[in-house]
Parts: C-alpha cells; sequence; structure tokens
C-alpha cells in the first residue's frame, strides 16, 4: 500500500505546462490594464493642468485690468479657454471690489482697495477655479483716485 506507481507520468509535463501559462497570461491581463489605467491617470492630469493654466492666465488678465472691476473672457489656445467669475455661473462674471482696508505702517490717511477675482479655465471638458484678493495701493484716503 505505500508504493505508488510513477510509470503513468506522461501527462504531468503538459498540466504543469498549461498552468505555467495561465498564470502568465493572468499576470499580462493585470500589467495590460494597471497601463491602461495610469495612462487614463496622466491624460486626466494633463487636461486638468491646461484648465489650470487657462484659469491661471485668467487671473493675470482680470489683475492687469484693475480698478476696473467688468467681466471678460478669452482664448488662450484652441484647447483652453478662461474667463472671469465662479464654476457656478457658466457667463462671465464682474470682478468684485471688495471695498477699503487699511494696513499697518500707514497712517489713516492711506487706503488700500481690495479686489476679488474669480477665474474659471477650460479645457478639453475638464474645468478648473482659481480665487485670489487683490490690494491695491497706498492711496490718500478719501480720494476716488483709481489708478
Amino acid at each position: 500500500m505505500g508504493k505508488f506507481n510513477l510509470k503513468n507520468e506522461k501527462g504531468v509535463a503538459l498540466v504543469v505546462a498549461l498552468i505555467m501559462l495561465i498564470i502568465l497570461t493572468f499576470i499580462g491581463i493585470s500589467s495590460i490594464s494597471s497601463s491602461v489605467f495610469e495612462t487614463r491617470i496622466s491624460g486626466n492630469e494633463r487636461v486638468g493642468s491646461s484648465a489650470f493654466y487657462a484659469a491661471e492666465g485668467g487671473v493675470n488678465v482680470g489683475i492687469s485690468r484693475l480698478p476696473e472691476i467688468s467681466a471678460y473672457s478669452g482664448n488662450i489656445g484652441s484647447d483652453e479657454t478662461y474667463r472671469s467669475g465662479k464654476l457656478t455661473d457658466s457667463s462671465p462674471q464682474p470682478q468684485k471690489n471688495l471695498g477699503v482696508m487699511f494696513k499697518p505702517g500707514f497712517e489713516t490717511t492711506w487706503e488700500f482697495r481690495r479686489f476679488q477675482i474669480n477665474a474659471t479655465g477650460e479645457s478639453l471638458g475638464a474645468k478648473k477655479e482659481i480665487e485670489v484678493q487683490v490690494s491695491l495701493g497706498p492711496y490718500n484716503a478719501g480720494t476716488s483716485y483709481n489708478n
């Protein structure tokens, strides 16, 4: 009873080879799906970065237009656009004048004008928004000088 008959081992090599082939096939499929997933991630990152840079361009346009607070929009490239305003509203919106503030180190006869700039950038369907608060000055307090 303790003896094994090892004379009929003709099909063992085929079974081991098939099992190894199946294991290698699963490893290959998982590496391919991982590569596809990583490619999608990098593509989304590229498109998101383009949208962010478009929004940053919109902020720069808004800063260059201060103290004017009108709405604006434009194109950076063939696929990137920017506009003033938040994502909640799809049309360009005026920038906000947040009023006057005083800063430490300046007498009360000097004031700074505060503005909020919201810019939305879009690139190939991705949207990003940037909000910036800017102070301009110093101006003589009580004057209507805006430049």
